[in-house]
């Protein structure tokens, strides 16, 4: 067994070569062993001095307080403890360690400059606390005065929510009282001071869980929904966002910080996310609610409640809404706006209660959670249907057509109930208008699926037409209009499956365009005109119409615009049709060959959806101005936005980049900025193809100019994830081109792209047989080569990198050289250990650097040159290890060329080259004779 007093001394040793690991090793060794209290007392405050040394200031408080209880007077511990509860920020206690420090020592000057400076840093800090504290109240002072002058007023409300947002001032406020002076504020009902109270709760609450918990119960979770509820379109959005920092910071989302003691608080959560949950589906259905607040809550609901990632098995949160808000949900999707019991709704809320319904499907992992939510909407719909209430029948056909827009494959279950399909039908043929709007909207959603539209089409045609002939109701008429452009699309691009007469589609699309230019029309009945495009632009005769027709599609563009965010998905239909942007299968001859022999149906493809067709369609959307609608579609913050909605308007943008010469246009309307969150969310293909679209402008753009500030910084992601073996070798071109314009413009972006693990990727196209995509990622690794991290990774022991560069110089592609010749003049400028290391990685290093001197491309040769004027210099064996070969005579035959303006640099390499081996003394002067 060790002498704990040995052991001491080991650590005293080890503590004067600053080797403070070792010495704490040997302190804690001999505290283990040790028996005796005083030698105990002294190992611990001698550890402590080592976690001061390694800046460990609790250990170090926590050793010295040890030492201090075996001896209270121990100097040297308590005032290691106070050097360490300085460090902490704990400076009362620090002062009061230091203070008995100076009693036991008085004439110690070190003490006496301790207590001084402690005693300054806690008037500083009691000055700054108390001037926020008294900030804090002199601002609601003025707040809740009434008399307060307007400028005044402002001011202070902007200066609460600054101070919201900072954890010290947003702890004051906390701490003074501040909660219960914000909810007098918002209990004034002056809005400016209820959207700064809000705010001012919103920065309090981000990234702090124990404070978020304790405001939602001050404020309640009935009031909070109930300022929500309020027809008043900022308060209500700020409140939306309040509810969303306090669900995040419940959810643990965002808390990244550690504030003091709350890690030691155990918070369940559960109970009052459920309570929030419940809340906003009670607000679903209440008449007190505004549309604008049911919108908020069925909003929150979609981003909160379904898993973010499917492979999270726990989704009972969505079990939990089905069970206890599926009704509720279904009421909302049921409203006919027309009649007057209809809850307060905007032109968004029903569309979001469709994508709510859809995504609570999608969130269900088995088929018994599928059944039980299909039965629960069966039933409610069964209860509904009443043929002596025609009232109450109608709002069930409604439900069904709001379950059309969501679960599709849902909805075609509850189509197939017993009468319901009949029921539509006969209701296109009642006198009373309303019945005829339901019903002609309930078809337009039903006639999706061909099946589904062949049977509408043998059943519903007649009708659609009589009601469009006979009505003078124009919202009746064009609804009508769109379930007959929808039926005659049914056949989509297939030129061969048209459902209508030849010409029947242009002249419902000319009716289309005129309703949709028609200002005196309202908006909402506008919009079912575009929806009625986005089917009938399939025939590519309409698509060429409608580009023709500029007043149309800046109507479309206007509408997209508006705050009605359900047109959305029909104007990027129309887009995707117009720009050929969907996915066609590639007809094999002999297959189709094959088909018509067998009497099968062929897909045949309409003239005009040729490629110069297609392009000239691209430029007429682009002169119309499409890039800044689609800029404010992505914009748009409501669940309406989906998924699918997205990967639309990244097909548009990947269609309209096509040409480079098109893509300065795109930046410049604000294309570039829309790109990225597109690229990282939505579905893999929508992502995709806005990465695509994001390579294609970062291939040729200034990235400065194309992404500016630190949006350049989000564009690296996504086009790294084009270097993958799963998409296709264009994608992985384009990507490679963007990545090597960023690295050429800064460190910081070459270090983003290293730490997006991007390089073996990059490494792996070196290897291509492809000449492209091996020249492209050849030229990325050359200006990645310029970055410390990369330079090293070279260096290492036990790669290829090296190598592969060294033999692409010996490629016979022209560019692929000059890149690779670039990277390793470079890497042997950087780094010396690498020019000694060249000459060991392959046997024809000194072949490929000789043939790079005298190459016929000056570009190449001047690298090859700067190589061997790097090796040169690098070490005096490797000098003369080349002064013994061939390249002797090739530099002096380069060097001893006459001056000449096209090729000086290279000459001038050449002659330093030779200098430098003068310099050695491995060549004499006379040599240039």
């Amino acid at each position: 067994m060790e002498d704990p007093i040995q052991l001491k001394e080991e650590g005293n040793k080890y503590f004067q070569a600053s080797d403070y690991e070792k010495a704490v090793q040997s302190y804690t060794q001999a505290i283990k062993l040790n028996k005796d209290k005083a030698l105990q007392a002294v190992l611990y405050r001698n550890r402590a001095a080592c976690f001061l040394r390694k800046e460990e200031y609790a250990k170090a408080a926590s050793d010295a307080s040890r030492a201090i209880d075996i001896n209270a007077s121990d100097i040297k511990a308590l005032y290691r403890r106070s050097q360490a509860l300085e460090k902490l920020g704990k400076l009362d206690q620090a002062f009061k360690d230091a203070q008995k420090c100076a009693t036991i020592e008085p004439r110690n000057k070190n003490f006496q400059e301790t207590l001084r400076r402690l005693g300054a840093n806690i008037q500083e800090k009691l000055r700054i606390q108390f001037s926020t504290d008294m900030r804090v109240q002199k601002m609601f002072e003025i707040l809740l005065d009434e008399n307060s002058e307007k400028e005044k007023r402002e001011k202070a409300a902007n200066n609460l929510i600054v101070l919201g947002r900072e954890e010290a001032g947003a702890e004051r406020i906390f701490q003074n009282n501040g909660v219960s002076l914000l909810l007098q504020l918002i209990e004034t009902k002056n809005a400016e001071l209820i959207l700064a109270a809000v705010r001012t709760l919103s920065g309090m609450c981000t990234g702090h869980k124990a404070r978020a918990t304790a405001i939602l119960h001050y404020l309640g979770i009935d009031n909070i929904c109930m300022w929500m509820s309020v027809d008043n379109e900022e308060i209500s959005l700020a409140v939306c966002n309040l509810l969303q920092t306090i669900t995040d910071c419940l959810l643990g989302q965002g808390t990244e910080e550690h504030h003091g003691k709350e890690e030691a608080v155990v918070l369940d959560t559960k109970k009052d996310l459920r309570m929030i949950t419940m809340r906003l589906l009670d607000m679903l259905v209440s008449k007190k609610v505004s549309g604008q607040g049911r919108d908020r809550a069925l909003n929150l609901l979609n981003k909160n409640i379904p898993r973010k990632d499917l492979k999270d098995h726990d989704n009972s949160r969505t079990i939990f809404v089905i069970d206890n808000g599926l009704k509720k949900i279904l009421k909302v999707v049921g409203q006919i706006p027309e009649m007057p019991d209809c809850l307060p709704l905007t032109e968004n809320t029903q569309l979001t209660a469709s994508v709510l319904l859809n995504k609570l499907y999608d969130d269900l992992r088995c088929d018994p959670e599928r059944d039980n939510y299909r039965v629960i909407c069966e039933e409610y719909i069964k209860s509904k249907i009443d043929p002596q209430n025609m009232d109450k029948t109608l709002h069930a056909i409604q439900m069904v057509s709001g379950v059309l827009q969501g679960p599709f494959d849902l909805g075609n279950k509850l189509l197939g109930m017993k009468g319901v399909m009949e029921m539509m039908v006969a209701l296109c043929g009642s006198e009373r208008e309303i019945d005829q709007l339901v019903a002609v909207e309930a078809l337009i959603h039903a006639s999706t699926k061909l099946s589904r539209a062949t049977f509408i089409i043998s059943n519903g045609v007649t009708l659609l037409k009589e009601i469009y002939k006979k009505t003078k109701n124009e919202k009746i008429k064009i609804r009508a209009l769109v379930g007959l452009c929808k039926l005659g699309s049914a056949g989509g691009t297939d030129y061969g499956l048209r459902q209508f007469a030849e010409g029947s589609t242009e002249k419902l699309a000319r009716q289309c365009r005129k309703w949709l230019c028609n200002t005196s029309i309202d908006a909402r009945t506008r919009k079912w005109a575009v929806e009625g495009l986005a089917y009938l632009t399939f025939d590519a005769d309409v698509k060429d119409d409608f580009v023709e027709d500029e007043p149309a599609l800046q109507a479309m563009f206007e509408l997209a615009k508006t705050s009605d965010k359900t047109i959305l998905y029909s104007v990027a239909s129309a887009l995707v049709n117009c720009t050929n942007s969907y996915d066609t299968k590639e007809l094999v001859p002999e297959l189709v060959q094959l088909a018509k022999f067998s009497k099968q149906h062929v897909p045949e493809e309409h003239p005009k959806d040729k490629k110069d067709f297609v392009v000239k369609r691209v430029k007429r959307l682009l002169k119309a101005g499409v890039v800044s609608a689609l800029a404010c579609m992505v914009k748009a913050d409501s669940a309406i936005l989906t998924d699918q909605s997205k990967e639309l308007i990244a097909r548009v943008f990947l269609a309209l980049c096509e040409d480079p010469k098109d893509r300065g246009t795109i930046v410049a309307q604000g294309g570039g900025k829309a790109l990225i969150p597109l690229a990282v969310e939505g579905t893999e293909v929508g992502k995709i193809k806005a990465s695509h679209a994001l390579a294609k402008i970062a291939a040729i753009s200034n990235p400065d100019m194309a992404f500016p500030g630190e949006r350049v910084y989000e564009v690296v992601r996504p086009l790294v994830s084009l270097l993958n073996t799963e998409r296709d070798g264009l994608q992985n071109y384009e990507a490679l081109l963007g990545l090597t314009n960023f690295s050429g413009r800064s460190d910081k972006l070459r270090m983003k792209i290293v730490k997006e693990k991007a390089l073996p990727d990059i490494e792996n196209y070196m290897f291509e047989n492809h000449d492209q995509l091996r020249q492209a990622a050849t030229e990325c690794m050359c200006n990645l080569v310029v970055n410390k991290e990369v330079q090293e990774r070279f260096v290492a022991d036990g790669n290829d990198r090296l190598k592969l560069v060294v033999l692409l110089c010996g490629e016979d592609d022209e560019k692929v050289q000059v890149a690779a010749a670039g990277a390793l003049a470079m890497l042997t400028a950087a780094q010396k250990k690498l020019c000694s290391k060249m000459t060991e990685v392959t046997t024809q290093w000194l072949e490929i650097l000789q043939r790079l001197c005298l190459h016929d491309n000056m570009e190449v040769q001047h690298r090859g040159l700067v190589i061997a004027f790097n090796l040169i210099s690098a070490d005096k064996d490797l000098a003369k290890k080349l002064v013994e070969t061939e390249l002797l005579e090739i530099l002096t035959y380069v060097g001893k060329q006459e001056d000449d303006p096209k090729k000086q640099h290279i000459i001038n390499v050449a002659r330093d080259c030779l200098t430098r081996c003068m310099d050695y003394g491995l060549i004499k002067p006379l040599s240039r004779a």
